[in-house]
């Protein structure tokens, strides 16, 4: 009997055992540094030698979850991963264990450090971060970290941790700390109550926008399925233990080293470096993109990349197409530049899942909706000619899983300017409302769901041409040159992502938008007008071939395009339908990265079109990378809306039919290739970098846009024979001392085409381009405060003008334009974190046409033409300009 009793109790015990032992074992997560499948296993593989009993890395989130019992300390499971060569929240590797890593494992080394600024080094096993800022602020810390027991305390400023000695058995670090907490100091593990922290004399009011830590503190990871087609939704993963999160001061302009892209990530601290008051704005200090205007009676600004126009970048918003069809002219206008959070740019062939019309890139646009607390911000912009802008930006969490976002923009422009005397308004009159809403649902951690859906609605409404002209009165009625473009345009969307549970790196995406659109111009006594209704669908499926050096993707799109136009008396109608299917495998090894990918896309009116996209990275050393790229483009051709800058003029239009289905044209037919090489090198003590990338696009097909044929005719036609851009550029980005940036560019482009005259160089394309950007910013004060200066040089060379040999003498343009130079600069005050003040000039080197527009006195005449705009039509412009956060 007392064997059987016996026998039941071991049962029990070995039963209840797991469940006792579960008991005392605790479930930590730490931010580690690491870059692919051979840091995952050298990372958990390190944590458990160190006395893990489970450890599990995530290379998407970069979080190392491990559990432990009582016996080991996390503190020493991260010095062990660190001396494997890995860089987490507390300790940093040193230099010969990072560089000992295989090149695949050579993560990027600033994203989760503290800048040089900070000093954050690593940690003695008591030594925690505590904040502070002064002598008083050491006093305070020490005393209390001895009043909650401790033996002895000593904080250091530079830092910004304190050291301590005490006897276990009588206190804690934990108590320590929060007692330190108390007195108003924010450390690793406790936050300071916010009005015991306002109550520090003003010597001691530390910065807390980088905070260190709180009870149960939250590491903020991004999203990586591109299911969810959100790259700027945020997840969040709670710890218990006595954790940092460091924030880094990231790059205003950084190249994406993990790509096998050439792609540009642009902060929206970039965008605050000039006026941006919309898109067309945001690259004005940016060496990749060029921006010039297009028009000197409506003053529209265009993108240049790669030496060629706008319409052969892919240009999206969330992912989802933005800016083509009727757009083409004035969207750029629709996007305020308060309401953009991130802008990625890709140099040469994009990605074959975000469809085929990219031929010289893709800009893509996220628009703000990450914050880690509720924030509405002001934005109020004025400028000495009459023009006025105002933006609010809300940003909330409704609870865990929702977030929502409001935006509001309106614009308008009243004065009269004139500066070149020529009777004509230098940018048109008017103004726009702007509003757009948007939604986000975020469970992927528990559900594996995420959402984000939008609704934007603009109404633009711009008066342009002679000074005193009345749009109220009929074009017929007066005598006066006008110009009036009214336009409606509406937006619904959403992107819906999961993520597979225990299968992170699998992930199903679907992406769809409806966008209408209607433009209402008239150019003189000729009218335009369309309509546009588009329906865009784009399903992905995401996956891994055996492990993650294997990745594809996979999945359908579907575009339709309505299109209703007319000009003067001729009706131009069609439907656009092209579902297509597509498929994209990457393949990374220890030093480089192959992304290979082919979609086709059956056209209703184009054929069948076959796109295939190759992008190639290889790693020749951590810091010397090389890139390759190849692929094919296809787009049709919108000519009178992408053609809108010539309409003010008396050409006529003529179109040359070849058998097409739109227009009587073919599509537009484009093989892009590329290299590019990036070396980064430490001079004076710090990071700099120096990227040279050529590109050339050749056009299997091309709708030729001939301004040379006549002065009075604007001609289309298809092409017969070559067409091509080369395209050649260096950049090199440096910080010859603290808070002090550089960057230095030199463009070369050759774009030529064979006109119906004979090969010729494209016109309003300058071969040479100097750009200089420089950046400085004085170190932030008790109070947040600090001064940003910025200015930016940009040098166009000659450019070839249309021929205008025909026209009589007084209305015959020069071959070439001259050289000139264009000078940016703003001064900014941040007075703290919620309050910002900044004074601006464009141009101020007062450069401008002379002859913007041919004949302005006769604008009825044979000879009145307003595109032969090749610089600036307006002198320096001085603006002002408040942001508010509440």
């Amino acid at each position: 009997m007392k064997l059987y009793i016996s026998r039941i109790i071991l049962g029990l015990f070995l039963l209840c055992s797991p469940f006792v032992l579960a008991q005392h074992l605790s479930k930590n997560q730490f931010k580690v540094k690491g870059n692919c499948n051979l840091c995952k296993e050298r990372i958990e593989t390190t944590a458990k030698k160190a006395g893990a009993k489970t450890a599990n890395y995530s290379v998407d989130s970069q979080i190392l979850t491990v559990e432990t019992d009582d016996n080991v300390s996390p503190n020493e499971i991260l010095k062990e991963v660190a001396k494997a060569g890995h860089d987490n929240e507390k300790f940093q590797a040193d230099e010969a264990s990072y560089q000992a890593l295989p090149a695949c494992c050579h993560y990027e080394r600033n994203s989760t450090q503290t800048s040089e600024e900070h000093h954050m080094h690593a940690k003695a096993e008591n030594e925690f971060y505590v904040k502070g800022n002064c002598e008083s602020c050491k006093a305070r810390i020490e005393k209390a970290a001895k009043d909650a027991g401790a033996d002895s305390a000593e904080w250091n400023a530079e830092k910004q941790t304190v050291a301590l000695n005490f006897n276990s058995q009588k206190t804690s670090a934990d108590a320590i700390l929060k007692k330190i907490a108390e007195v108003g100091h924010d450390n690793e593990k406790y936050k300071a109550n916010d009005s015991t922290y306002k109550n520090l004399p003003s010597c001691c009011l530390y910065d807390r926008e980088i905070p260190f830590g709180e009870t149960n503190p939250k590491v903020h990871t991004e999203e990586t399925a591109e299911a969810a087609h959100n790259h700027n939704a945020g997840t969040s993963h709670e710890k218990n233990i006595e954790g940092v999160t460091v924030t880094a001061s990231k790059a205003s302009t950084s190249l994406n080293k993990k790509e096998a892209g050439l792609i540009f990530n642009i902060d929206k601290k970039e965008l605050l470096k000039a006026a941006c008051c919309n898109l067309s704005e945001s690259f004005e200090t940016n060496a990749t993109v060029d921006v010039s205007f297009s028009n000197a009676v409506t003053g529209t600004k265009q993108l240049k990349m790669l030496g060629l126009d706008q319409k052969y970048t892919s240009l999206t918003k969330e992912l989802l197409p933005e800016i083509r069809g009727l757009a083409s002219a004035y969207g750029l206008n629709f996007i305020p530049g308060r309401w953009i959070e991130s802008i990625q740019l890709t140099k040469g062939g994009s990605t074959v899942t975000n469809g085929y019309e990219s031929i010289t890139g893709q800009i893509n646009t996220e628009l703000l909706k990450n914050s880690e607390k509720p924030e509405t911000s002001l934005n109020l912009f004025a400028d000495f000619n009459g023009r006025t802008e105002a933006n609010i930006t809300s940003i909330s969490k409704i609870d865990d899983k929702w977030s929502q976002t409001f935006l509001l923009h309106g614009n308008g422009t009243f004065g009269d300017t004139d500066m070149n005397d020529d009777g004509f308004l230098d940018r048109p009159k008017g103004t726009q409302l702007n509003a757009a809403y948007l939604l986000n649902y975020n469970d992927l951690e528990k559900s594996g769901f995420g959402s984000h859906f939008g609704i934007n609605f603009i109404k633009d409404e711009r008066t342009a041409g002679q000074v005193g002209f009345d749009k109220k009165i009929p074009q017929d009625k007066q005598s006066l040159y006008g110009v009036g473009i009214d336009i409606s345009r509406f937006q619904v969307w959403n992107k819906t992502g999961y993520v597979f549970k225990g299968k992170p790196y699998q992930s199903l995406g679907w992406m769809n938008q409806y966008t209408f659109h209607q433009q209402d111009s008239f150019f003189g006594l000729r009218n335009y007008s369309g309509k546009q209704h588009t329906y865009y669908s784009n399903l992905i499926f995401e996956s891994i071939l055996g492990n993650t050096n294997h990745k594809y993707k996979a999945g359908a799109s579907f575009m339709y395009d309505g299109y209703d136009e007319n000009y003067l008396t001729q009706n131009f109608k069609r439907n656009e339908i092209v579902p297509g299917a597509f498929a994209e495998y990457t393949l990374t090894g220890l030093k480089y990265t192959l992304v290979a990918g082919a979609r086709i896309d059956f056209h209703n009116l184009a054929g069948t079109q076959f796109t295939p996209r190759l992008n190639f990275k290889y790693d020749i050393t951590p810091q010397t990378i090389l890139r390759l790229s190849a692929g094919r483009g296809f787009r049709t051709a919108n000519i009178f809306a992408e053609s809108q800058q010539y309409f003010a003029s008396n050409r006529t239009v003529q179109i040359l039919e070849n058998g097409g289905n739109i227009y009587g044209l073919r599509p537009e037919i484009a093989w892009n290739y590329g290299a590019s090489l990036q070396q980064e090198f430490k001079l004076f003590g710090r990071k700099s970098s120096i990227i040279a990338d050529f590109f050339r696009t050749d056009f299997q097909d091309q709708v030729m846009v001939d301004l040379d044929r006549s002065p009075q005719q604007l001609t289309f036609y298809n092409l017969e024979g070559k067409s091509f851009a080369n395209s050649f550029q260096t950049q090199w980005d440096l910080m010859p001392f603290k808070n002090f940036e550089l960057r230095f560019a030199y463009k070369y482009y050759d774009v030529q085409a064979d006109y119906l005259n004979g090969r010729r160089a494209v016109p309003f394309m300058a071969k040479h381009r100097g750009f200089v950007n420089a950046a400085y910013s004085t170190n932030k004060n008790d109070k947040g405060g600090f001064w940003s200066f910025d200015t930016t040089l940009n040098i166009v060379g000659k450019q070839r003008l249309p021929d205008t040999s025909s026209n009589p003498s007084q209305f015959q343009l020069a071959a070439y334009s001259p050289s000139y130079s264009v000078l940016n600069a703003q001064i900014s005050r941040n007075f703290n974190q919620k309050i910002r003040a900044y004074l601006g000039g464009e141009n101020l080197t007062s450069y401008s046409q002379s002859n913007a527009i041919v004949d302005f006195k006769n604008p009825f005449g044979n000879y009145f033409d307003g595109g032969m705009v090749y610089a600036p039509i307006m002198k320096a412009n001085f603006y002002v300009g408040l942001d508010v956060t509440f």
